[in-house]
């Protein structure tokens, strides 16, 4: 198969979008240049710092998603195994250990071949799943790396789920 360069132009930069829907949700963003646009969004368990990038190459938007979560190269080989775990449950994105800083992150991209321009829902959604996959799993991420627990009794606290009040 061969990849050739799409001939089309580009309406507007994909960011574009992007930086309207931040804006739209009074988020707190900056745009660093052409091609990065930094958000920070507050979640029930601790603020997310998102990055969506246009990758020019690969005619992608990719979403980047970390907390402030440290990982000690003692807990690093447990956590990969529940990043193992919890990446089976998820049918978008992905997490990864940035292994330089030891930082989580939350990874998808949108491909935008062809000259196709992304819209705010598919934005939203991309940033939904980011944020929901973040809130589902940070505990479980906790108890790894703070409490000492191996991947499967976290992933299994994580998964548990309540239902009413008490």
């Amino acid at each position: 198969m061969q990849i050739s360069e799409s001939e089309q132009s580009l309406e507007s930069h994909p960011l574009d979008v992007v930086e309207q829907m931040a804006s739209l949700n009074e988020w707190s963003f900056e745009r660093a240049d052409d091609d990065e646009l930094s958000i920070s969004v507050s979640g029930g368990w601790t603020d997310y710092h998102i990055a969506f990038t246009w990758l020019r190459e690969m005619e992608a938007l990719h979403l980047g998603c970390a907390f402030d979560i440290k990982v000690s190269e003692r807990r690093r080989p447990e956590l990969l195994n529940l990043i193992a775990l919890i990446n089976e449950q998820l049918w978008v994105g992905h997490f990864g250990l940035w292994d330089k800083d030891g930082v989580v992150i939350y990874r998808h991209s949108l491909l935008l071949t062809g000259g196709a321009q992304p819209n705010r829902d598919q934005c939203e959604a991309a940033l939904r799943a980011a944020i929901e996959a973040c809130e589902r799993y940070y505990q479980a991420f906790q108890f790894v790396i703070w409490a000492g627990r191996g991947a499967r009794e976290a992933m299994e606290s994580a998964l548990f789920e309540t239902v009413g009040e008490a």
